[in-house]
């Protein structure tokens, strides 16, 4: 028998959880995770947990934010003048900003 794959705090995590999500609220985490380093599991549980999540500037993070500042870019040229901005859009550039803000302050 194989030995069990525990994580780094010698935890055997055999429970399974699972939970549906729109499409968007899917890419939402795959965006929030990208950025985070860590693994989906380990950032689902620690946002579920309340826990800090420290992101370090490194070139992954650095591409991640990148890419996803062009995809913003071009949604902004895209919406006419006097048109409403889209909550999910909104909250993507409250993010951005908060990480780079944590960042900046980390790199001081």
């Amino acid at each position: 028998m194989s030995a069990k794959a525990v994580d780094k705090y010698g935890r055997w995590r055999s429970v399974s959880v699972s939970f549906r999500a729109s499409p968007t609220e899917v890419e939402q985490i795959h965006f929030a995770v990208q950025l985070s380093g860590l693994t989906k599991q380990e950032f689902v549980i620690r946002t579920l947990l309340n826990q800090e999540i420290h992101v370090s500037a490194n070139p992954r993070v650095y591409k991640a934010l990148v890419c996803r500042m062009m995809q913003i870019l071009d949604e902004l040229h895209r919406i006419n003048a006097g048109e409403r901005i889209d909550g999910d859009l909104l909250d993507t550039i409250r993010m951005i900003t908060c990480l780079l803000g944590d960042m900046k302050e980390v790199n001081v």
